[in-house]
């Protein structure tokens, strides 16, 4: 099989996922995958196209993700994993695009504007 390489990425953050066959190893900036993704939550966003397709313990998986905060990363990188799913067998496009993983999330945030206190909101106008 080699190597499979694919980056995803959401609001900032950049996923570039390394996949190989092996064992479940998941190793994220080098570091184990548990304490780099210490909530429940983010280790199953992360784990999600793994467990949907059934291959939560085949492959080993090295990620670099930089950028945005840690949601957005484990976002970035439930991407990347649901990308190489669908190169690894065909069949699995079936399972995940149903449920929007390989649907790239467009909503960045919006800039701030001169002459405003942030991007919507204004300075408050008072008539004395």
């Amino acid at each position: 099989m080699g190597v499979i390489h694919k980056i995803g990425r959401r609001k900032t953050a950049v996923a570039r996922v390394y996949v190989s066959e092996g064992t479940g190893n998941i190793t994220v900036n080098k570091k184990e995958f548990a304490t780099y993704f210490p909530t429940a939550t983010l280790q199953y966003k992360v784990l999600q196209p793994l467990s949907m397709t059934e291959n939560a313990g085949n492959f080993d998986i090295k990620v670099n993700v930089y950028g945005g905060g840690t949601t957005g990363q484990a976002e970035a990188v439930r991407m990347a994993l649901a990308r190489v799913m669908c190169e690894v067998n065909a069949e699995n496009r079936g399972i995940l695009k149903p449920e929007g993983l390989l649907t790239r999330d467009p909503r960045m945030v919006e800039r701030k504007k001169f002459g405003q206190k942030k991007a919507r909101k204004r300075f408050q106008f008072s008539k004395r």
